[in-house]
Formats: structure tokens, C-alpha cells, sequence
């Protein structure tokens, strides 16, 4: 009997993941027969084994009861288009069904593909499915398969990187053919090897089984590593994921790729292993399928016939199977139909943002465009007095922006007109969001001229609000693109109790007497993807209150939504 969804998954993962299902797609390094054995071979003991303890004596083609609620249901195809194999396990429990799959592909000439499935089936359609978590046999059948994935080896735990194996990891990151992210960690100066990846890096990424290739470089490594790839470096103890389609000589791409400090990962082990997990599942869970997966076709099993039994007795069993099986049909439609649903969304999410940032390259050009022309005249003045060497000197201008929304909130505090009385905890999960660190320096930026702000309304020296004075500002002052603030929300949005209450954030009683105020006014943070965050903000300065911040964190609810 399987047991409540709540003991039924202590034996896998405790961190939860913010997808819903769990995917791994590798390729065999076993032919075709031997990898069917060996997943054979890895499903039983898995079923086998506490918690689960299912009698698999038998694995026949069609659908197997192994216990009450739990159905196994197998088939296999060998033909001229190639073979595949497919055990798909579900358990029924309160409020759904935990479906299992694992598919053995190999189509012509082509290599073998192993794909590993873990999702939940809501009983329920207004139900969301409960988050997979990373499975057990997920780290049992990358044990046995000499799974790899384009040049690279794909293993349940971290791999350790010698100086030697920097050249061979460099060719497996600027990999086309890769897939999956990489996660390479460093280690602290100071730190046992040893111990820092048996106490820390081994428990941080076991979530990442199936979903990542993992790697630990050691100190002589390190170094190596860092010289070959100058603009995506990792050191100090902090992780990197890198995305598939590295560029190692063009700087702006190590944004792309994100970096974990070690601050995160030893203070805060927890989030940070969910962090690190959730970017590689949500990739897992969206790209696309091999073309010889995904011309799998629906597995559609019914009961074996036991022909020794009265004809009343089969038909009644046959009719049992085929109602369930319609009704199993029926909530795998609706989380398809919620997944299609989800993705559409994303897309005219993209297609807005599309449009949002061709109109922000634009305004940037023009800027730059204008910051040219003034540096040329600079230049032609200074050669003009006689100082042409001093004209040419290349400056660097310290940069002092934080690295992270963590840091971001910690230097809020040092900001004497500014006040955050946001979830921390909401704001914090744009780390885990972000592609680089651009939405950390626009949100700074939009900070920096809220405190200017501020600090001239204080003074008196300006009447306008923070869009005007952005739009107007005097010479020295911080300021962010006009274009990018919002003064306040529409009136479909204000007019809608629950969007209106998820603007509405905390403030000291002497701002407000409820200690909650709506704060329509805010600032666009960036688009590029469909978190696109915003920072939204009451302006009390005229008040003598300063500015307060109710809100950094993604988009939230409108028409658009």
C-alpha cells in the first residue's frame, strides 16, 4: 500500500524544487540491450527496497497491480524506425497519483537515450501538482549506465578536477552538443579539500543528480581553470552554473552564468543547495526533448487477460482497467493542458519583454551615443591645453555595486532616506532568478536615485515626485531612465481587491495608522524573462519620512497576468 504523500517522499530529496516534475535525460554509455538490463536490474531494487517494498517478482508487457493502488505498466517496441522500452510506476495517494517513467531509446545509427520522469497527478483539477523531488533511482541508474552527455561524464556525485583535467573540462563547457548546465564549485583558501566536499559540496548538489554535471576543482586546478577562462571564473569557495554554449572570450557572456558565493553556501546551506537546485530543474523541465524521445508514443496499457476465467469475470475485470485507465488519462491532460497553459504564458511574457528591451537598447544607444560626443569634446579640449597624453589615459572607476540582492538589502540599511519593509525572503529569490548581474545594479541604481531623491525633497530643494526629478534632475545628482518608473498602477489594477492587496505592504504606524499602505508607484527592475521584477515604493520624503521600499521581487498579478 503506498503510504501518505507526505511519508511516501522522505526517501528521496528533502529539498523541495520550485518545478513540478522532476527530468533526466542522459545517454548510455551500454548498448541498447545492456542498458535495458541495467535499468531492469536498478528499477526492481528500487521497488524493492524500503520504503517502497513492492513485490516485482514478474515485469510482463501490459499492466502489472504490485500492490493495492500501485500499478506497473510496461511495454517495448523493436522495429525499423528503432526500440524503446518504458516502465512507467504510479502510486495512488490522498489528493493524487506520483507517476514514475523511465524510457530506454535507441533509433537507428543513433546513441542510446535513457529519460527518467518523476511528476504528481493531481486528483483534483484546481489542484497544482505537488513539486517532484530529485529520486533515488535517479543516483542508482547514473551508477550503471556510463552516462554522459555530449563530452561529458554525468555522475550523481561531484567530480574532482585535477590540473590536468582543465583542458578536457574547458572543451566539455564550450560543448554544442551539451545539454545539461555544468556546476563547478572551488574550494576556500585555507579549507581541507576533503572536508569541504564531504561536509559541503557533496550534500549541496545531490538534489542536482541527473539534472547537472558536477565538478569540484581542486586548489592546482582552480588556478588553471581561472587563467583559462578569464571571463567566467569561480574561486574562493563560491559555485558557478554554466549554461550550455560557454564563450570563454567574450566577457559579457560570463553574466550569463551564475555565480554562489561562499558566504551563501556556509551560512545559509539550505537555501543555497535550493537555489542551485532550481535553475537546473526548471532547464531539465523546458528543453525540448531529443527528437528520438520525443517520438515516443503515448503509452496507453491495459490489463492482461486471464483467459482461464469466466468470460462475465474477464469482461467486468476488463471494464475496471479500462475506467481507470480513462480516468489516468484524464488528470496526465490536465497538468499537459496546465504545462501548455504555463508556457504560452511565458511566451507572450517574452514576446512583451522583447519589445520592452528593443525600446531600452535604444534609449541606452542614445545615451551612450550622447556620452561619446561629450568624451570626444572633453578630449579635443584637454589636447587643445596642451595635456593630449592626459586626454587618452585609460581610467578605471571603482565599482563599487553589490554582487547580490542579499548584499543589495544589507547596504539599504546604510541609506539614511530609505527604509525596506518588504519580504526578504521574496526578494532573495531573484538570486536564484537572475542570469548575471544586471538586475542587482539596475535595482541599485533605482535605489541610489531614490536616496538622492529623497535627500533633495528633505532639503527642499525640489516639489516634483521621483519621475519628474529623474526626467529634469540637476548636474551631479543619481538618476535612472524616466521611462523605467511607473507613478502608479491602473485603475483595473486598484480595483481589484487581490491585486490591490498584493501591493499593499508594511509601513511604521507613524506613516499610516493601519502600519500597511498601497504602493502603486514603481520602478521597472528588467524584463529578458518572465520574472521581469520591480520595485515598488511609497515616496514620503515630502512627508519627512523618507522613502519606503514595500516591495523587490517579481512581476506581480495584473490584467497581463
Amino acid at each position: 500500500m503506498p503510504t501518505d504523500t507526505r511519508t511516501h517522499r522522505t526517501s528521496e530529496e528533502e529539498t523541495p524544487m520550485d518545478t513540478r516534475r522532476y527530468r533526466m535525460v542522459v545517454t548510455s554509455g551500454l548498448d541498447y540491450v545492456r542498458t535495458g538490463a541495467q535499468v531492469d536490474g536498478r528499477l526492481r531494487q528500487w521497488l524493492r527496497e524500503p520504503p517502497k517494498g513492492y513485490d516485482v517478482a514478474a515485469f510482463a508487457e501490459g499492466r502489472n497491480e504490485i500492490a493495492r493502488g500501485v500499478t506497473l505498466d510496461h511495454d517495448s517496441v523493436t522495429g525499423t524506425s528503432g526500440a524503446y522500452g518504458r516502465w512507467r510506476l504510479r502510486e495512488t495517494a490522498p489528493g493524487g497519483t506520483w507517476q514514475t517513467t523511465v524510457l530506454v531509446r535507441q533509433a537507428g545509427d543513433g546513441p542510446t537515450r535513457v529519460q527518467l520522469d518523476v511528476e504528481h497527478l493531481p486528483d483534483d483539477p484546481e489542484t497544482l501538482p505537488v513539486p517532484a523531488k530529485t529520486p533515488r533511482l535517479a543516483g542508482s541508474l547514473l551508477d550503471v549506465l556510463n552516462a554522459r552527455d555530449g563530452l561529458a561524464d554525468v555522475t550523481a556525485q561531484p567530480q574532482v578536477v585535477e590540473a590536468e583535467d582543465v583542458e578536457a573540462v574547458v572543451d566539455e563547457l564550450c560543448d554544442e552538443t551539451r545539454r545539461l548546465p555544468v556546476v563547478v564549485a572551488s574550494t576556500p583558501y585555507g579549507v581541507d579539500f576533503d572536508v569541504w566536499l564531504e561536509n559541503t559540496v557533496d550534500p549541496m548538489v545531490r538534489p542536482l543528480a541527473g539534472l547537472a554535471i558536477l565538478y569540484l576543482l581542486t586548489p592546482e586546478a582552480e588556478a588553471r581553470f581561472n587563467r583559462a577562462l578569464e571571463y567566467h571564473q569561480v574561486y574562493g569557495g563560491g559555485v558557478r552554473t554554466y549554461l550550455p554554449g560557454v564563450d570563454p572570450a567574450w566577457p559579457t557572456d560570463g553574466q550569463r552564468h551564475r555565480v554562489m558565493s561562499r558566504r551563501t553556501i556556509t551560512e545559509q546551506p539550505s537555501r543555497a543547495r535550493r537555489i542551485l537546485a532550481q535553475l537546473p530543474q526548471r532547464l531539465a523541465a523546458r528543453t525540448p526533448l531529443p527528437a528520438e524521445l520525443d517520438s515516443v508514443p503515448v503509452m496507453r496499457t491495459r490489463a492482461r487477460n486471464d483467459f482461464a476465467a469466466p468470460e462475465l469475470e474477464r469482461l467486468r475485470v476488463e471494464n475496471e482497467a479500462l475506467s481507470e485507465i480513462l480516468e489516468e488519462a484524464g488528470r496526465e491532460q490536465r497538468v499537459r493542458a496546465d504545462e501548455i497553459r504555463d508556457l504560452k504564458y511565458d511566451l507572450r511574457k517574452a514576446e512583451d519583454n522583447e519589445t520592452l528591451l528593443i525600446a531600452e537598447y535604444d534609449e541606452q544607444y542614445r545615451e551612450l551615443h550622447t556620452v561619446r560626443a561629450q568624451l570626444r569634446t572633453l578630449q579635443q579640449y584637454l589636447i587643445s591645453m596642451g595635456s593630449g597624453a592626459a586626454a587618452y589615459t585609460p581610467t578605471t572607476a571603482p565599482d563599487d555595486s553589490p554582487e547580490s540582492f542579499e548584499e543589495l538589502l544589507l547596504r539599504i540599511t546604510e541609506l539614511p532616506r530609505l527604509h525596506f519593509t518588504g519580504s526578504r525572503k521574496v526578494t532573495l529569490e531573484l538570486d536564484a532568478q537572475a542570469y548575471g548581474s544586471s538586475w542587482v545594479r539596475m535595482t541599485w541604481d533605482a535605489v541610489l536615485a531614490l536616496q538622492d531623491f529623497a535627500e533633495a525633497a528633505a532639503a527642499r530643494l525640489t516639489t516634483r515626485d521621483f519621475k519628474q526629478w529623474c526626467a529634469d534632475a540637476p548636474d551631479g545628482v543619481r538618476t535612472i531612465s524616466p521611462r523605467k518608473i511607473v507613478r502608479d498602477e491602473s485603475k483595473s489594477v486598484k480595483n481589484n481587491s487581490d491585486w490591490r492587496r498584493e501591493r499593499t505592504f508594511p509601513v511604521p504606524e507613524s506613516v499610516d495608522p493601519t502600519r500597511k499602505r498601497f504602493m502603486g508607484a514603481h520602478v521597472r527592475i528588467g524584463g529578458g524573462n518572465t520574472i521581469a521584477p520591480r520595485l515598488h515604493y511609497h515616496d514620503g520624503a515630502r512627508a519627512k519620512h523618507g522613502i519606503y521600499i514595500g516591495y523587490i521581487g517579481p512581476h506581480l498579478t495584473n490584467t497581463l497576468t
